[in-house]
């Protein structure tokens, strides 16, 4: 089980320091958590996704390549059309020629498409992004498209007709550490990737608790050793 950690800004570096696997930066300005600075060094073992929504596709490349990201989380209306469109365009920039072809090539990066679910979701809409993304992203509709902080039924995804891998987020804290293990051990977390960590380990927007932070990994991941052990 891979780990994201969203909504970086204030202290991405000390995030960085319990290992999770990804850490989001968001570049939607209307976001609390927006990121316009510049991107902190960190271990080649966390991979940068960058969270847009519904972002003109050069202005997605651009930031890819400034800040050398790894992966794109597409967070609003996205087509599929405009999925295959990233995978397969390359920005070319005068002032980008020392960037390797992952910076600015859509077939090196990571696509992860996110969908919002409020009491139900028709699965039948994720048939044109199969081909298109590496993951997709099941979030709770709200206001706000993500950092609602607050969970969607997760048992919709008994229902879930892929094999692609998903990333779940949506409200996911350290009170859901009871509930998320009973989830990852039931038929509808099989092709659960990724949890999704965001506002319920906020001391403000953008500002990460990592006491909270650790604890909730610890709790997580010494109960998933131990099944893996047994």
């Amino acid at each position: 089980m891979k780990l994201k950690v969203c909504g970086m800004n204030q202290n991405p570096i000390e995030v960085a320091q319990l290992h999770p696997d990804y850490l989001g930066f968001i570049f939607w300005e209307p976001s609390s958590r927006y990121f316009g600075g510049d991107m902190p060094q960190l271990p080649q073992s966390i991979k940068k996704v960058g969270v847009f929504v519904d972002a003109p596709l050069e202005q997605v490349l651009e930031k890819v390549a400034h800040h050398h990201l790894d992966a794109v989380q597409l967070h609003g209306k996205e087509s599929s059309e405009y999925c295959s469109n990233l995978r397969h365009t390359e920005l070319v920039s005068a002032s980008q020629k020392d960037v390797t072809p992952k910076q600015v090539r859509g077939d090196g990066l990571e696509i992860i498409k996110v969908f919002s679910i409020k009491d139900d979701f028709d699965f039948s809409v994720l048939k044109d992004y199969e081909s298109v993304c590496d993951y997709f992203l099941f979030d709770t509709k709200g206001r706000l498209p993500g950092g609602n902080g607050y969970t969607f039924d997760w048992s919709v995804l008994e229902h879930y007709p892929s094999t692609k891998p998903f990333f779940l987020s949506g409200g996911i804290g350290l009170d859901s550490v009871d509930k998320l293990k009973a989830f990852l051990n039931s038929p509808a977390s099989q092709y659960c990737f990724a949890i999704d960590l965001n506002s319920k380990f906020e001391i403000e927007p953008g500002l990460k608790d990592i006491t909270s932070l650790k604890t909730f990994i610890n709790e997580l991941t010494d109960d998933l050793q131990l099944k893996t052990d047994n």
